[in-house]
C-alpha cells in the first residue's frame, strides 16, 4: 500500500485551517471524490453531507460542496447530525458518497472528513489512496459544463429519521418509561436525536452538554470527560449515565453510583445478552488489541472468542464483515452493532444497555461489571527520529518482557498512527510485573529514539 499524503487511520484530520484542514484540501476532497464516484451513466449522482458543532464546518462544508458541485454531482447537506446518521442516510437515499465533517473526540480546534461509500460503510484503503492521487491533480480537471453543475440543498429531515431508525433498534416488547437518564452529548452532532430519543422512548431525560456555540464541542464534557456525566448521575439521582463524544459514534455509561463502564465491559454486556438470545452471530465478539485480558476470558468462559484486530474501528469492522459477526468495538466506546449500524453508533450501543438494564429490573452497578479487568499499563514514548522499534536493544528488551509475562499477560508495543510515539502496552494478573515490564520496554525505546 503506497504512503498517504493526507488520510490517517480515520479519514483526513487536522487542525482547522492549517494543513490539511483547510478550505483548499476540502475543495480537492471534493472534487476527487466527485470524479472518482460519478459514472459515465446519464443519472443524477448524489452526495450527502453531514457535520458536527463544530466553527470550523461552516468552513469546510462550503469548500467540499464547492468541489462535489464543480464536477457535476448533487449535494443535499444535513446539518448537525451523528456519523452514524450520515452513513444510514447515505444507504437510505441511495446517495453514491457520504461526508461526515467531524473530528470526533478532539477539541473544538480541529475537524476532519470521513468519507463513507453508497452501501453506508468507510471507504476501503485502497480508495482512500485514489482519491488523494486525484487530489494533487489539476483544479480544473474533468469539470462539468456549465448546465450539468451539481444542485445543493439543505434538507432537515435527516435527524428526525435518524431517531426513529435508533427507536426500531430498541426491543419494541421495552420501554423506558420509569428511568431516569442523564446524557452528555458532549456540545457535539448528538445534542438533538440522542435525548429526543430517549424521550420518546418513555425515560425521563437529564441532557448535559447540548449547548453547542461552536466552540465548547468534547470541552470538559463527552466520553473523554465521563465525569461530567458521573456528576449529572449523582446530582439528578439517575438509574444510568450515558456519554456521547463530539460526532456520537462513541458511548461510555455510568452506572447510577457514578462509576465508569468502559467499552469492554459494554461489549461483555451486549454480547452475552446478544448470545443468550440466540442473536449473536460468529460466537464471538471481534475488539482490538488493546481489549482487556479480561473480557477475552469472560467469553471464553461462556464458550465465545474475542478476535482482535489492528487498533482503528475500520478494522474492526472490516473483521466483523469478513467473520460474519454483529458485534465489535474498542475499549474507548467505539461499539458497532451491524444489525443496526455500518460503523460505531454511540446512541444504538446505549440503547442496547438499556435494553438489558429493563429486563434485568436490577440496578445499573450490578450489571457493570461483567468481568474483573486484568491490571493494564500503557505507556507512550516520544521519539524523535529513526525506528526505535528496529533497535536490536529494543527487539532483546520486548523479548524478556515476553518472557517474563510468560502466557499470564500481553505485551503490545506499536507505533502511533498519527504522532511520533512508541505505545508501550502490557497486561498481566501480576501488577508489579506489568509496571516492570512496560517501564522496562519504555526505557529501551527513549534510549533508541
Amino acid at each position: 500500500m503506497g504512503e498517504r499524503k493526507y488520510f490517517g487511520t480515520d479519514g483526513i484530520r487536522g487542525r482547522a485551517n492549517t494543513h490539511p484542514m483547510t478550505a483548499e484540501v476540502a475543495l480537492r476532497v471534493g472534487l476527487a471524490a466527485g470524479r472518482l464516484f460519478r459514472t459515465d451513466d446519464d443519472r443524477r449522482h448524489l452526495v450527502v453531507i453531514g457535520k458536527d458543532t463544530r466553527l470550523s464546518g461552516y468552513m469546510i462544508e462550503p469548500a467540499l460542496v464547492a468541489g462535489l458541485a464543480s464536477v457535476g454531482m448533487d449535494v443535499r447537506t444535513f446539518g448537525p447530525l451523528p456519523t452514524p446518521g450520515v452513513a444510514m442516510m447515505t444507504r437510505s437515499m441511495r446517495a453514491d458518497l457520504g461526508i461526515m465533517i467531524s473530528a470526533s473526540h478532539n477539541d473544538y480546534a480541529d475537524n476532519g472528513i470521513k468519507l463513507f461509500g453508497p452501501d453506508g460503510y468507510k471507504l476501503s484503503d485502497e480508495i482512500e489512496l485514489k482519491i488523494e492521487a486525484m487530489m494533487d491533480e489539476a483544479l480544473d480537471q474533468d469539470l462539468a459544463p456549465s448546465n450539468k453543475l451539481g444542485r445543493v440543498k439543505r434538507i432537515d429531515d435527516a435527524p428526525p429519521r435518524y431517531i426513529e431508525i435508533a427507536k426500531q433498534a430498541f426491543p419494541k416488547r421495552l420501554s423506558l418509561k420509569g428511568l431516569r437518564i442523564a446524557i452528555d452529548c458532549a456540545n457535539g452532532a448528538g445534542y438533538r436525536v440522542a435525548p429526543t430519543t430517549l424521550y420518546e422512548l418513555g425515560a425521563e431525560v437529564f441532557p448535559v452538554g447540548v449547548e453547542p456555540n461552536g466552540l465548547n464541542i468534547n470541552a470538559e464534557c463527552g466520553s473523554t470527560h465521563p465525569e461530567t456525566v458521573s456528576e449529572a448521575v449523582k446530582r439528578y439521582r439517575c438509574d444510568i449515565g450515558i456519554a456521547l463524544d463530539g460526532d456520537a459514534d462513541r458511548v461510555i455509561i455510568c452506572d447510577e453510583k457514578g462509576h465508569v463502564v468502559d467499552g469492554d465491559q459494554i461489549m461483555a454486556l451486549i454480547g452475552l445478552d446478544w448470545a443468550k438470545r440466540g442473536r449473536l452471530n460468529g460466537n464471538g465478539v471481534v475488539a482490538t488489541v488493546m481489549s482487556n485480558l479480561g473480557l477475552e476470558r469472560r467469553l471464553k468462559a461462556e464458550g465465545l472468542t474475542l478476535e482482535r484486530t489492528k487498533v482503528g474501528d475500520r478494522y474492526v469492522m472490516e473483521r466483523m464483515r469478513e467473520g460474519g459477526f454483529n458485534i465489535g468495538g474498542e475499549q474507548s466506546g467505539h461499539i458497532i452493532l451491524k444489525d443496526h449500524a455500518t460503523t460505531g453508533d454511540g446512541l444504538m450501543a446505549a440503547l442496547q444497555v438499556l435494553a438489558v438494564l429493563v429486563e434485568a429490573g436490577a440496578p445499573m452497578s450490578e450489571l457493570a461489571r461483567q468481568f474483573e479487568p486484568v491490571p493494564q499499563l500503557l505507556q507512550n514514548v516520544r521519539y524523535t527520529a529513526g525506528k526505535p522499534l528496529e533497535d536490536e536493544k529494543v527487539k532483546a528488551a520486548m523479548a524478556e518482557a515476553e518472557a517474563a509475562l510468560n502466557g499470564a499477560g500481553r505485551l503490545l508495543v506499536r507505533p502511533s498512527g498519527t504522532e511520533k510515539l512508541i505505545r508501550v502496552m502490557a497486561e498481566g494478573d501480576d501488577e508489579a510485573l506489568v509496571k516492570r515490564v512496560v517501564n522496562e520496554v519504555a526505557e529501551a525505546v527513549k534510549a533508541a529514539g
